[in-house]
């Protein structure tokens, strides 16, 4: 089992809560994730353990963010492709990929991955420019991510014809 399978499985991502999250608002605003966790863990300075407060409503968001919105109505947007292609990615131990799509997201994972030590020592010792590093690291490898999620959809679902899963 891929880390990624591990990590939506700890998130309840079932088929309906992933069609919900290709709904483009659900994406688009999974990007307030992170800031809003830097924020609360960070509101330990001037909060002390009040700050557990904003951390649970920031996991909350994390958590809910999924979960709010319907399905999209069409899945052509490019942040429906990017949740599709998301689910055919961590699939990839069942039904194999291209070979050229093979690569490229663990590079960019680990992009994010990277960029998330920096907003870890950030975040610890209160330094703002790590923080920020971090941040951008992780965004950038992210989008890009999803944009290679975009392209794996692209070409699987051409290739397969296959439905939109949930559609019936």
């Amino acid at each position: 089992m891929t880390l990624e399978r591990t990590i939506a499985r700890a998130f309840s991502l079932d088929d309906t809560t992933w069609l919900r999250h290709a709904n483009p608002w659900s994406v688009i605003l999974r990007t307030t994730v992170l800031p809003i966790l830097v924020l609360a863990f960070w509101s330990r300075l001037w909060l002390h353990w009040y700050a557990l407060v904003p951390v649970a409503l920031a996991l909350l968001w994390t958590w809910y963010n999924p979960r709010i919105f319907p399905p999209p109505a069409s899945f052509d947007h490019w942040a429906s492709k990017a949740v599709l292609g998301e689910r055919v990615w961590l699939n990839r131990d069942v039904v194999a990929i291209p070979v050229h799509h093979r690569t490229v997201p663990i590079i960019l994972s680990l992009v994010s991955g990277t960029g998330m030590l920096f907003v870890f020592w950030g975040v610890f010792a209160f330094d703002f420019w790590p923080a920020m590093f971090g941040m951008a690291l992780v965004y950038a490898g992210k989008l890009w991510f999803l944009d290679r999620m975009v392209w794996l959809w692209e070409e699987t679902n051409e290739a397969t014809e296959e439905p939109i899963p949930g559609d019936t």
